[in-house]
Formats: structure tokens, sequence, C-alpha cells
């Protein structure tokens, strides 16, 4: 681990000598990435870019959740939709978002704002630094 890394954010991923599922291992939780049957793989488990994209529409839906219960806001579900643009690939991320509840006109204004302002969003649009070693 580099120094400086926070522990309760970081992941462990391991590839084992088939192509190519992978385990994803952070705390106590397991998750599968693989590779289509079309790209090579066994298609166990999304592929990383899918993985990219959930973690976009997780931390959205999460952060509402987060603001409206802090506010009293009457927000039922949300439902997220994130894909990237046809046309322009992993360039550009199309993010559709649904807030099912008793929301008038300004809290789902507000909702978009704070949408925008969940730190994986903001990760993906200011940049990040990404320092890589093999040990």
């Amino acid at each position: 681990m580099y120094p400086d890394a926070m522990e309760t954010r970081s992941v462990t991923v391991s590839l084992g000598p088939s192509d190519f599922p992978t385990m994803i291992e952070a705390r106590n939780h397991v998750v599968r990435s693989d590779e289509p049957a079309d790209k090579g793989g066994t298609d166990t488990g999304l592929e990383p870019m899918e993985l990219l994209l959930g973690s976009l529409g997780a931390c959205t839906a999460i952060t509402l959740r987060m603001y409206t219960r802090r506010k009293g806001w009457a927000l039922e579900r949300v439902h997220v939709d994130a894909a990237f643009d046809e046309q322009q690939g992993t360039r550009l991320i199309h993010v559709t978002v649904r807030c099912e509840g008793e929301l008038d006109v300004d809290q789902r204004a507000r909702l978009l704002q704070i949408a925008n302002a969940c730190p994986v969003h903001k990760l993906l649009t200011t940049g990040a630094m990404v320092d890589t070693r093999l040990v």
C-alpha cells in the first residue's frame, strides 16, 4: 500500500491463471469482473468499464439519498442509468437520474445539482492522478 492511502478506500484485485476472471476485494466484500465471451472472457462478471459506470451510478444514488434524508425530503427511490456515448465512446458518459417521491420542481432542480456533485462524478470530471508501480 502506498503512503497516505486510506485503508478504507483500497481494493485488491486478483487474476488467476485463466483469462480473464478477476476477484475484487474490499473490506469484507468480493466482486467479480471479467470480459464477455466475444472478447475471450468467460462472462462471469461485469467488464471493468461497466464497473466504472456502476460506481458512478451507485455514488449518485447514495449521495441523493444522503442529501434527501438530511433535508427530510420524500425521496422514495432513485434509478440511475449510466452509459458511454455511442459516438464519443469513453470520453462522454450520459447519466439519467429518475427520482421517485413527492418532490417539487425546486427540490428536483437541487437534486440534479447534488447528483453532479457526488464524489465519483467529481473524480471523473476533474481527473485523478494514478501512480502505478510494478513490485
